[in-house]
């Protein structure tokens, strides 16, 4: 997981804010959509789909591992049965970040951080029924060019004949 940078860290030390990350990680994953300052919505992102990435592995060193992170079991066992195989189809991006109003009292500038739990929307399927629809249009557009393409030559050899009904 990321270690903590340093400078300014969340809570004032690299133990708490180990702490803080953890438990916002379980707050995630348990609500689906937390409210938290800007700070915080960032430094979780990565924490939050790093496990959510070694859950999709689903093996027991993985889930060892993000126990060690996120103590709480029953949150653990949810990410591992339930929320990794809504992610299996989905390369990464399982956060969104939506930017809020500031807070009352400090001004704090607030995000909405959530889990992204809908289909992408270019999938595989999608990708071949596009594919397929662009070729039908393409051999379509081929054909009504051959049909105009006819059409125009006739007028012309008929302009033809009448000259020369005319020259006679």
């Amino acid at each position: 997981m990321p270690t903590p940078k340093k400078g300014a860290r969340l809570g004032g030390s690299a133990s708490h804010q180990k702490k803080i990350l953890s438990n916002l990680a379980a707050s995630l994953f348990e609500h689906g959509a937390i409210k938290t300052t800007d700070a915080k919505a960032k430094a979780l992102r990565p924490y939050a789909e790093k496990l959510i990435t070694k859950a999709k592995s689903g093996s027991v060193a993985d889930r060892r591992n993000v126990l060690a992170l996120v103590p709480n079991k029953e949150i653990v066992a949810y990410l591992f049965n339930e929320l990794a195989p809504k992610f299996e189809n989905r390369p990464g991006g399982y956060t969104r970040i939506i930017k809020l109003e500031n807070r009352k009292g400090d001004n704090a500038p607030m995000s909405q951080i959530s889990l992204v739990l809908e289909e992408t929307v270019s999938t595989e399927a999608s990708r071949a029924t596009r594919a397929a629809a662009s070729k039908k249009a393409a051999e379509e557009a081929q054909t009504e060019e051959a049909e105009t393409e006819e059409v125009v030559e006739a007028p012309a050899e008929e302009t033809a004949t009448e000259e020369a009904a005319e020259e006679k």
